[in-house]
């Protein structure tokens, strides 16, 4: 059978439960997701004076084809979007600024530095996000930041997060639609800490500092990322989730939740519909942890598909914003990409082609056999006839078809560098 074929038998069994397969298609099309830049250099960036890979982060595996320059960047982030359906957004950090062989510290980045990519952001339709870079950097090499004892550091940082805002506000007024500008360090201590207090104090201060500077929030919308552990701060970091928690919910700042930033039995979508409750916007890096916080590639696996139906089932894909954080360099990373983002669109198809307001009133009337069996079965309606429908209505390659051309492009462009 042909594609439409399966996609009107797949309608016709939604439509059983009060499902509408073309207006879920529809709905889909406006669900942003924002992709990370990192995935494609190994988060190496373009600094003139590169540093090592610092603050806990690592990225494993030598795979040919890795991007040197920001134009061969964005060349294999177009590709990989031409394999993506939907429009989506480019999540950048600071170090992918582009100073044109001039050493710019840190502190004294600028709209203008990142100028080609709100032009290249503007051909290609694409709303862009950003992150001060606090990592890699000799003014954190002892594993502080915005929480050292020492001033000028903390002021170094301190600026950088001022000016990070600037370059977010000035995405979104070029672009037409808000940069989401979050702020994660990865502060913390190795060893058991004599003092946990002082140093989320510091922090606390040097937040204020940043936040007191008034940004525009129709171009401008600033979070905050906690982190359970780290290589390096095993024992202690400073920003953790109850610091960053009641930082955002007191000061009016989005809080991020990385779904490998906790610790391995806490699932990040459980967590999703108290903090709707309390929080008018919410931010996710989505991830995939084995073990710890390794950042791997995201697949469609139980806790992706809850996070997807805890966003669907309270109605909040206008009030989540979803962005990705992973970086393998041991596979094709075009491919990486593409596996990556098109799960996490597969997973809010799965979520929105579920009854979930009828599943819903089953809890609230004790039938819970029902709900277990209609839960479970679902797990097996046609959901990719749909998903390949979606597809070709978007015009990017069905099923696995996708894979010949992230091949071709590795062999004609990846190969060569």
């Amino acid at each position: 059978m042909s594609i439409k074929e399966n996609f009107e038998l797949a309608k016709q069994a939604y439509a059983k439960w009060g499902v509408d397969v073309e207006e879920v298609v529809e709905k889909l099309k406006s669900v942003p997701i924002s992709i990370h830049c990192w995935q494609g250099d190994d988060v190496a960036g373009f600094e003139v004076n590169q540093n090592e890979l610092s603050g806990g982060i690592d990225v494993t595996g030598n795979y040919p084809g890795k991007a040197k320059t920001a134009e061969q960047l964005r060349s294999d982030l177009e590709k990989a979007l031409s394999l993506i359906p939907g429009k989506h957004r480019v999540n950048l950090h600071a170090i992918y600024a582009e100073t044109n062989g001039e050493v710019v510290e840190r502190d004294q980045l600028e709209p203008k530095h990142f100028e080609n990519w709100v032009k290249w952001a503007k051909e290609n339709g694409l709303g862009l996000d950003y992150n001060p870079t606090l990592f890699s950097h000799p003014k954190a090499d002892d594993g502080l930041t915005l929480s050292h004892p020492n001033e000028e550091i903390r002021e170094f940082w301190i600026n950088h997060c001022i000016g990070s805002r600037k370059i977010g506000e000035y995405f979104g007024r070029e672009l037409g639609t808000p940069a989401l500008t979050n702020i994660w360090i990865p502060d913390g201590y190795k060893d058991i800490p004599s003092d946990r207090l002082t140093p989320r104090k510091r922090l606390k201060e040097s937040l204020d500092k940043i936040f007191a500077i008034e940004m525009d929030e129709r171009y401008n919308l600033d979070a905050v990322e906690s982190k359970v552990f780290g290589i390096g701060s095993e024992s202690y970091v400073v920003g953790s989730h109850e610091f960053y928690l009641n930082y955002a919910m007191k000061n009016n700042k989005l809080c991020l939740l990385d779904t490998g930033h906790y610790h391995p039995t806490e699932t990040v979508s459980n967590k999703i519909s108290s903090m709707l409750l309390f929080s008018e916007k919410l931010a996710l890096h989505v991830s995939r942890p084995v073990r710890w916080d390794s950042d791997h590639v995201v697949i469609l696996d139980d806790e992706l598909r809850e996070i997807a139906l805890e966003i669907v089932r309270n109605d909040a894909l206008d009030r989540v914003i979803i962005g990705l954080d992973f970086f393998d360099a041991s596979i094709n990373r075009v491919a990486a990409w593409t596996i990556g983002t098109r799960n996490m669109i597969k997973a809010l198809l799965y979520a929105m082609l579920v009854p979930n307001e009828y599943l819903k009133q089953l809890q609230e009337e004790g039938n819970f056999t029902e709900r277990l069996a209609l839960m479970e079965e679902f797990k097996t309606y046609p959901f990719g006839a749909v998903w390949d429908y979606y597809c070709e209505k978007m015009g990017v390659p069905v099923r696995e078809a996708w894979l010949e051309e992230v091949k071709a492009y590795e062999q004609e462009v990846l190969l060569k560098r």
